[in-house]
C-alpha cells in the first residue's frame, strides 16, 4: 500500500534549524509531486511547498520562502524539507503528500497519499 512517513520534527529555539524527511514506502516518488503542508491548532491547514516529480519546478509559500528548501533524492524514495531561520508561527504538525501526476502548479485536493505527520515546535 502506498505510504508515507515523516520524521524530523522536533522542539527546536527560534532561529534555529531542522531538517524534515518524507520517506515512501509501496511506491516510488519518480514519478509522483511531493508537497509538504501544515496545520497549526485551531488554523486551517495551508501548503508550505511542493516539487515536481522531475525536481525541476518548487512552490514555496510567501511565509516560508527564504528560509525553507524542497528537495528529493530518488535514489533513497525520500523528499526533503530544510527549514533554517525558524519562527514560532512555523510551529505546526507538518504532512507530505503525493500526487502522481507530477507536475506543479498543484492543489491540495490534488494530493492522495498522506503521512500521518510530525510536530515542529518553535519555542523559546
Amino acid at each position: 500500500q502506498l505510504q508515507l512517513v515523516e520524521s524530523g520534527g522536533g522542539l527546536v529555539q527560534p532561529g534555529g534549524s531542522l531538517r524534515l524527511s518524507c520517506a515512501a514506502s509501496g511506491f516510488t516518488l519518480d514519478y509522483y509531486a511531493i508537497g509538504w503542508f501544515r496545520q497549526a491548532p485551531g488554523k486551517e491547514r495551508e501548503g508550505v511547498s511542493c516539487i515536481s516529480s522531475s525536481g525541476r519546478s518548487t512552490y514555496y509559500a510567501d511565509s516560508v520562502k527564504r528560509r525553507f528548501t524542497i528537495s528529493r533524492d530518488d535514489a533513497k524514495n525520500t523528499v526533503y524539507l530544510q527549514m533554517n531561520s525558524l519562527k514560532p508561527e512555523d510551529t505546526a504538525i507538518y504532512y507530505c503528500a503525493a500526487e502522481r501526476t507530477g507536475g506543479l502548479p498543484l492543489m491540495e485536493a490534488d494530493f492522495g497519499a498522506w503521512g500521518q505527520g510530525t510536530q515542529v515546535t518553535v519555542s523559546s
